[in-house]
């Protein structure tokens, strides 16, 4: 299924990272357990912040890595598997990459075990790219 859905975005010239619409087009993005398989997930998000008007917001739920070092493990080792079958990247946490892209994150919560997140962001009102540096290695 995952190589008919890469095929006919191909079809359509359709990817996450480069939405077929104009700046601020959108008052909300929702995407929901869809991150984990996006290969470039910052490239995204930065989609997300361009398309969204000044104010707008952001729901993001996702699959990320667990609180519980034991679960995390788990998740480390099937995620050796998912990525190459599937692309998918669970333990992958997308807060930092929410805040890097300049949205700010009015609303966070960690459920089931740690292993999901819901996060809900604002683009600034002015529309201004906040610039805040990754920290390489961040869960």
């Amino acid at each position: 299924m995952l190589a008919l859905a890469e095929a006919h975005a191909a079809e359509l010239g359709r990817d996450a990272a480069q939405l077929p619409f104009p700046d601020a087009s959108f008052d909300s993005v929702v995407c929901a357990l869809s991150l984990c398989s996006i290969p470039d997930p910052t490239r995204a998000i930065a989609e997300m912040h361009r398309v969204l008007v000044p104010g707008g917001q952001l729901l993001l739920l996702d699959h990320i890595g667990s609180t519980w070092p034991p679960l995390y493990g788990a998740q480390w080792l099937v995620e050796q598997l998912t990525r190459r079958l599937a692309g998918e990247y669970q333990p992958r946490r997308q807060l930092p990459l929410v805040q890097a892209a300049g949205l700010v994150v009015e609303e966070s919560e960690r459920l089931k075990a740690g292993t999901i997140e819901r996060l809900r962001a604002a683009k600034p009102a002015g529309g201004e790219r906040l610039v805040i540096p990754m920290i390489h290695g961040m869960t």
